[in-house]
C-alpha cells in the first residue's frame, strides 16, 4: 500500500523553497513541538521557522547549555536535556514533557549522526543505529500519549538517501562481523523510513501520521565525524571548506520538507509516506544513484516495517503502541 503511495503530488514547492516559504500563511499558535537536534544545523532552522509561526517548541538536546545559547534570541522555546544514545535519559526527558504538557502536536526528529568511526553502545550496539532510530524509536513511544491527545498529529522523521546504500542487515544490523561506517549509517536511515512506515499504520486511528523525508545534501554538523579532505575527495568543499558541490541546499531549504511535511494541507489523510524536496517521492529502482532521488520500495515495504518494529519493542523495552493505548 505504501509504495503504490509513492506518487508526487505537484506542490507549488521546489529544492529551492525555504523554510521561511513553507511556514509563510501558517498560523501554530496553541501547537506544541518538540524537535530533536532543534539548536543547530537543520534542526535550528526547524525550531525558528516554528516558532516564528507561533507554535511552542520543545528541544531535547544533549548539550543543553550549548542548546540555549544557540536559541537564547528565539521566543517560547524550551529545552529539555536528553542523549538519544542513553535510553534512561530519553525515557527521563519524555517523562518531563508528559508532566508538562498536555499535548504534542508535532515530533520532529531531526537530530542524527552520520559516518561515525565503530563505537559501541550497551549490549553491543552500533551507535548510529542507536542514535538515528532506537533514541527516536523509544522517544516517541514514550510521547505516544500525548501525540495521540492532540488529535491531529504528525511525526517527522528525517531519513536520507543514504538509506539507498542498504536494507536493513537482519543477518548482523551492528556489524559484529566487521563495521562499514557507511553501511552502517546507511542502515540507520533504513531504518528511520521504515519507523515512519510502522508508526502511522498503528497511529492513523489516533490521528497521528507519521513522514520520513530526505532533506537534501547540506553541509551541517552533521558532517563533523568526516575529516576535511574527505569532504574534500567527495566533490563537497573546496580547499577553503566552500561549499562546491552540484545541488547542495542551504540550511534553510534543507529544513523546508520537513516543516512541509509538519504542516501541509496536501498530506492531510496521507502518511507512511517518503518525501523530498517538498513532495511526495517517487519510488527509485536498485540501480538509481543515490542522487537522482527517489525511495527505494524496502524502506517503505510494510513488512520490513513490522518487523523492524518489533525488533525495536524487544531491544529498547520501548512502551507498545497498542490498542488498549488508544
Amino acid at each position: 500500500m505504501t509504495a503504490t503511495a509513492q506518487q508526487p503530488l505537484g506542490t507549488p514547492f521546489s529544492a529551492a523553497t525555504t523554510a521561511e516559504d513553507v511556514v509563510a500563511g501558517h498560523d501554530l499558535s496553541g501547537k506544541t513541538a518538540v524537535v530533536t537536534g532543534g539548536y543547530s544545523g537543520l534542526g535550528l532552522e526547524t525550531t525558528r521557522a516554528l516558532t516564528a509561526a507561533g507554535a511552542r517548541v520543545i528541544v531535547p538536546a544533549r548539550r543543553p547549555d550549548v542548546a540555549r545559547a544557540a536559541l537564547r534570541d528565539v521566543e517560547d522555546c524550551e529545552v529539555v536535556p536528553m542523549d538519544l544514545t542513553d535510553l534512561d535519559s530519553v525515557r527521563s526527558a519524555a517523562a518531563h514533557m508528559k508532566d508538562a504538557l498536555g499535548r504534542i502536536d508535532l515530533l520532529m526528529a531531526v537530530a542524527g549522526v552520520m559516518a561515525v568511526p565503530e563505537w559501541r553502545i550497551g549490549p553491543n550496539w552500533e551507535s548510529q543505529l542507536v542514535a538515528n532510530h532506537f533514541g527516536h524509536f523509544t522517544l516517541t513511544c514514550e510521547l505516544y500519549p500525548l501525540l495521540a491527545a492532540a488529535g491531529g498529529a504528525r511525526v517527522v522523521v528525517n531519513s536520507s538517501a543514504g538509506h539507498t546504500l542498504t536494507a536493513m542487515r537482519w543477518h548482523d544490523p551492528h556489524f559484529r562481523t566487521g563495521y562499514d561506517k557507511w553501511l552502517a549509517y546507511g542502515q540507520s536511515k533504513t531504518a528511520n523510513a521504515l519507523f515512519s512506515v510502522h508508526l502511522d499504520t498503528l497511529g492513523q486511528d489516533d490521528g497521528v501520521r507519521a513522514f520520513a523525508l530526505h532533506p537534501g545534501k547540506i553541509i551541517t554538523g552533521l558532517q563533523r565525524e568526516m575529516t576535511a579532505q574527505e569532504q574534500i575527495d567527495r566533490g563537497w568543499v573546496d580547499e577553503r571548506g566552500n561549499v562546491i558541490g552540484a545541488d547542495f541546499k542551504t540550511a534553510s531549504q534543507g529544513a523546508a520538507t520537513g516543516l512541509w511535511a509538519a504542516t501541509s494541507t496536501l498530506l492531510e489523510g496521507r502518511g507512511g509516506l517518503y518525501l523530498e524536496d517538498c513532495d511526495v517521492a517517487r519510488l527509485s529502482s536498485h540501480d538509481t544513484p543515490m542522487d537522482d532521488g527517489g525511495v527505494r520500495a524496502y524502506a517503505v515495504d510494510p513488512e520490513e516495517a513490522a518487523r523492524l518494529w518489533d525488533v525495536s519493542l524487544a531491544a529498547t523495552g520501548a512502551a507498545p503502541i497498542a490498542a488498549s493505548r488508544k
